[in-house]
């Protein structure tokens, strides 16, 4: 099981009641905006920067929202696309 973490210099803050992710320190200088979660994006945001697997995200995402697990993991699959796509996690 592979535990992922959200990479250091990105963090979670609230602008106008929304949860965006930025960058901090060295890592503004390769990453220039931000990013916009959704309320569910930010809970799985949160369970990554302590780090968990999958299969935890999917779980804890299930739970949370009363999905199916293929559900939670199909939604989990395209969040985490995003976040390696842009170079946000360690694996």
């Amino acid at each position: 099981m592979t535990i992922m973490k959200i990479k250091d210099g990105y963090m979670l803050r609230e602008v106008a009641g929304t949860p965006v992710v930025v960058a901090v320190g060295p890592a503004a200088r390769g990453f220039n905006g931000m990013i916009r979660l959704n309320s569910s994006g930010a809970f799985l945001w949160r369970l990554l920067e302590r780090g968990s697997a999958e299969a935890e995200l999917a779980e804890e995402c299930a739970t949370r929202y009363g999905l199916g697990r293929a559900e939670a993991a199909e939604h989990v699959a395209a969040f985490l696309e995003l976040l390696r796509k842009n170079g946000l996690i360690d694996e």
